[in-house]
C-alpha cells in the first residue's frame, strides 16, 4: 500500500503535502507548531487536517506492520501463495487482514481440530470434492478406528472440518458482511421492566446501513444497563443460498453439505459476524461522538474571556449552602463565604445582607452563577438582590450562568489543593466558576476534558481514543491563543507545543526563584527545556512588557529579523508597535504591501509573511475577543413565564448529532432539534451553531410536567 497516496486521496490533498508533513512529524515536530510555523512546507494545512493526517498515518503504519506479521506467519507455515500476498497488499483495514489470516491462525481446541486429530480430514476432502460414486456410509467405514467408533461419528467429524473451513473462507465472510450491511437491521426489545429513558427502543428496528451514531450509543448503553436486548436481523436464506451455490456442485452429497453449511453459519459465522458488525457500528459511532465532543470542547475552551472585572463566583447548593468567592481582574482571591438563601434554611435576609456587603466592599461588577443543583433558585435570589443594589446604591451589577461541569472534580484534585492549600474544598468550586467567566481556557485546562459536560455519551465511547482526541483539542486551543509565560499555571503551560508536565513545573519553579521572565530565550535556562523544545514552544509563549515587543505576538524568534526588516521598510521599529498612534499608521502601511514582491525580497514564504503582518497589525491581541460574549442578565425568567411563540435570546451550551441545547435562562436548557435549526436542510448541527453562540430562538413546545422546552431557530 502506498501510504502517502492513500492519505492524499482520503484527505483530498496533494502527495507532496502528505510527504512533507510526515517528514515533519517524524522529525519530532508537534501539530500546533507545524500548523502555525511550517505553512510553506505543508502548503498551509490546518491543524484539523494535520491531526487527521497524523491519526491515519499511525493507523496505516500499524496496518502495514500487521500485514508483514501475518505474511511471515503464513510463510513459516509453508502456506503462503501469490493470491494471499495480493489480498494482503490490497487490504484496507485491520479487520480485512485478520479475515485473511483466520484460516492460518493457531487455533485452540475446536470440533474441527479434534476431528482432524482423529484422521478425518481426507473424508472431509472427499465430501467437498463431490466426485466419489460410492455411498458416503460405505466410504466412512474406512475411517473407523480406536478413536472413531461409528460411521455417524466419522461423517459428523468430517462435517465439523468443512464447517470450520467455510467459516474461515475470506471471500464468504466478505460477501456475508456486505449482505448484513445491505439488508440487515438492528432490532431491540425491552429486557425487563420498561425504562422511560429507553421507551423508544422497545420493539425498535432500524437498518444497519442508516442507523445514526447517537442511536447506536443509546442502544449500547441500554444493553449494558440490561434494559434492552439487542439482536441483528439478517437475510439468512440469502446467505445460505449464496454459500450453497459456491460449494454444492452436484446432488452427490447435497443434503450433507446443506446441513454442514447451515451449521457453519449458525454456530460459527453468525455469532462472529454479528459481533464484528456491532463492533464496526460502535467504532463509527465512537468516532462521530468523539468528533462532536472535540468540536464542542474547542468552542468552549475558546469562549470569550471577560477581562478587567472583579467577579463573584456563586456555587449554588441546598443543604450545605451557596459558596461564594470573589476574585479580582487578575484572578486573585479577595474574599470567600457561604450563604443559605435556598432550602431548607431559606435565610434570604441574612444572605442578601452578606451578598450586598461583598458587592460594596470588593466593588463587584459581575456574578458568575454555576448551572448545577439549586441554580435557578440561586439565580432568582441574585436577581432580586441586584434589583435592590440598583435601587439603593445606584450600582449596576450583572450576572450570568456559567457551566459548573467538572468544578467538583477540580475542587478535590491535587492541583486545586496545591493552588489553594488553606481553602476548604467546597470554596474552590466557587473560585473555579468565577475564573471560568474571566478566562475559560485557563480554567478548563485544569479539568479532565471528559468532565466538562459537553457532547454526547462521552462515558460510553472508547476512553483511550477520547482522551487522545481531547488532548489534541486542548493543545490546539491553547496554542491558538498563546500563553503568558509569567502568569500561566503549570497545567496551562503543559499544553503548549513542546512543553510537557515536567518542563511546565520547571518553568513555574524558575519563575518563582528568578522573578518574571523578560525574554523568550531565557526559557533555555529552564531545566530540561533544550533547543528542540524551545523551537516548538517559543512562538506560542507571550511576554507582555518584556524586552522585545515582538515577544507579545505570535512571531516566532526565527522570524524576528524578517519582522524587523519589514517594519524598517515602512519606516518603523518594533518598539513602535507599542504606541497606539504609530500602530494605526503601521497597519495602514502594512495593508499597502505587495506580499509577493516583499516575499521574494526578504526571502520568506508568502504564508509566513502574511502571518507576520497579521501579528504586527494586532500585537498582543487575543483571538478569543471575536467570540460572542456571555449574556449578562439583571433579571430572571421563570419557567412559568414561558409561552409558545415567545422569541428569546439564549446561549448554545451543548451540541449533539440530533440538535443543540440552548440556555434561555430557565431551569433546563431547551432543545433545538436538528429539523428546527434552519430553514435549509442541516446535515450536522455543528455546521449551523457553535458552543457559546448567542442565538435567537422561538418557543414551540412546553412540557410543564418535565420542565422541558422545545425551541426553534427557523425564520429568525
Amino acid at each position: 500500500m502506498n501510504i502517502v497516496q492513500t492519505i492524499a486521496n482520503e484527505l483530498n490533498i496533494k502527495n507532496y503535502q502528505v510527504e512533507k508533513t510526515i517528514e515533519l512529524i517524524d522529525g519530532g515536530n508537534t501539530i500546533p507548531f507545524i500548523a502555525r510555523y511550517r505553512k510553506e512546507v505543508t502548503g498551509g494545512l490546518s491543524d484539523e487536517v494535520l491531526r487527521n493526517l497524523d491519526e491515519r498515518l499511525n493507523y496505516l503504519r500499524n496496518l502495514e506492520e500487521r500485514k508483514e506479521e501475518v505474511k511471515t506467519s503464513i510463510e513459516n507455515q509453508g502456506k503462503l501463495t501469490d493470491e494471499i500476498v495480493k489480498n494482503l497488499e490490497i487490504a484496507q483495514t485491520l479487520a480485512e487482514v485478520e479475515d485473511i489470516y483466520r484460516p492460518y491462525k493457531q487455533k485452540k481446541k475446536t470440533r474441527a481440530t479434534v476431528a482432524k486429530a482423529k484422521g478425518l480430514e481426507p473424508l472431509a476432502q472427499i465430501i467437498k470434492e463431490q466426485k466419489e460414486t460410492k455411498p458416503l456410509e460405505e466410504i466412512a467405514k474406512e475411517f473407523i478406528n480406536d478413536e472413531v467408533k461409528t460411521v455417524e461419528e466419522a461423517i459428523g467429524g468430517a462435517k465439523d472440518i468443512i464447517a470450520e473451513e467455510i467459516s474461515d473462507d475470506t471471500e464468504f465472510r466478505k460477501q456475508i458482511k456486505k449482505m448484513y450491511y445491505r439488508e440487515g437491521f438492528i432490532v431491540t426489545k425491552n429486557a425487563k421492566e420498561e425504562n422511560p429513558t429507553y421507551s423508544m427502543y422497545n420493539d425498535f428496528k432500524e437498518k444497519i446501513s442508516t442507523i445514526p451514531s447517537h442511536r447506536i450509543l443509546a442502544i449500547n448503553r441500554g444493553e449494558k444497563e440490561e434494559f434492552l436486548k439487542v439482536s441483528i436481523e439478517k437475510p439468512v436464506d440469502k446467505i445460505l443460498n449464496f454459500i450453497e451455490r459456491k460449494i454444492i456442485k452436484n446432488d452427490k452429497f447435497e443434503q450433507i453439505l446443506k446441513e454442514t453449511i447451515e451449521d457453519s453459519f449458525k454456530r460459527l459465522i453468525e455469532p462472529s459476524v454479528d459481533r464484528e458488525i456491532r463492533t464496526d457500528l460502535t467504532e463509527k459511532a465512537d468516532k462521530q461522538a468523539i468528533e462532536v465532543f472535540g468540536k464542542n470542547a474547542k468552542q468552549l475552551l475558546l469562549g470569550a474571556p471577560l477581562k478587567g472585572f472583579t467577579v463573584l463566583g456563586f456555587d449554588p447548593a441546598y443543604r450545605t449552602g451557596c459558596k461564594l468567592a470573589v476574585i479580582d481582574e487578575t484572578g486573585k482571591v479577595l474574599d470567600t463565604g457561604v450563604i443559605y438563601p435556598t432550602e431548607p434554611q431559606n435565610d434570604i435576609e441574612g444572605s442578601e445582607k452578606e451578598l450586598i456587603k461583598l458587592i460594596v466592599k470588593d466593588n463587584i461588577q459581575m456574578i458568575a452563577i454555576g448551572n448545577g443543583t439549586a441554580s435557578r433558585e440561586s439565580e432568582n435570589f441574585v436577581a432580586n438582590t441586584l434589583k435592590k443594589v440598583k435601587e439603593t446604591l445606584h450600582k449596576d451589577v450583572y450576572y450570568t450562568i456559567v457551566s459548573e461541569a467538572g468544578a467538583s472534580v477540580y475542587s478535590a484534585s491535587k492541583l486545586a489543593s496545591e493552588e489553594y492549600p488553606d481553602l476548604n474544598v467546597s470554596l474552590r468550586g466557587a473560585i473555579s466558576i468565577a475564573r471560568r467567566l474571566q478566562d475559560p481556557l485557563a480554567e478548563f485546562v485544569k479539568i479532565d476534558p471528559k468532565a466538562i459536560g459537553i457532547g454526547q455519551y462521552q462515558h460510553d465511547v472508547d476512553q483511550k481514543k477520547l482522551s487522545e482526541s481531547l488532548e489534541g483539542v486542548v493543545e490546539d486551543a491553547v496554542n491558538t491563543v498563546g500563553v503568558d509565560v509569567n502568569t500561566a499555571t503549570a497545567s496551562l503551560l503543559s499544553y503548549v507545543s513542546g512543553i510537557n508536565k515536567t518542563i511546565a513545573k520547571n518553568i513555574v519553579k524558575y519563575r518563582d526563584e528568578n522573578g518574571a521572565i523578560k525574554e523568550r530565550k531565557e526559557l533555555l535556562n529552564v531545566p530540561k527545556l533544550g533547543n528542540v523544545a524551545y523551537e516548538q514552544c517559543a512562538g506560542f509563549i507571550r511576554i507582555p512588557n518584556g524586552k522585545n515587543p515582538l515577544e507579545n505576538t505570535g512571531v516566532h524568534p526565527e522570524s524576528y529579523e524578517v519582522a524587523e526588516e519589514l517594519l524598517k521598510s515602512i519606516g518603523f521599529t518594533q518598539e513602535d508597535i507599542l504606541d497606539k498612534e504609530k500602530l494605526s499608521k503601521i497597519k495602514e502601511k502594512l495593508n499597502e504591501i505587495n506580499i509577493k514582491d516583499l516575499s521574494n525580497k526578504v526571502n520568506v514564504g508568502e504564508l509566513t509573511l502574511q502571518d507576520i503582518i497579521k501579528e504586527l497589525s494586532k500585537p498582543g491581541r487575543d483571538p478569543r475577543e471575536d467570540m460572542p460574549k456571555p449574556i449578562l442578565r439583571s433579571d430572571v425568567l421563570k419557567f412559568e413565564d414561558l409561552r409558545e411563540g415567545m422569541i428569546l435570546t439564549g446561549t448554545v451550551r451543548n451540541i449533539t448529532d440530533f440538535g443543540a441545547f440552548v440556555d434561555v435562562g430557565v431551569k433546563h436548557d431547551g432543545l433545538v432539534h436538528i429539523s428546527e435549526l434552519s430553514d435549509k436542510y442541516v446535515k450536522r448541527p455543528s455546521d449551523v451553531v457553535s458552543i457559546g453562540d448567542i442565538v435567537k430562538v422561538k418557543v414551540i413546545g412546553i412540557d410543564n410536567e418535565r420542565q422541558k422546552v422545545k425551541l426553534s431557530m427557523k425564520g429568525l
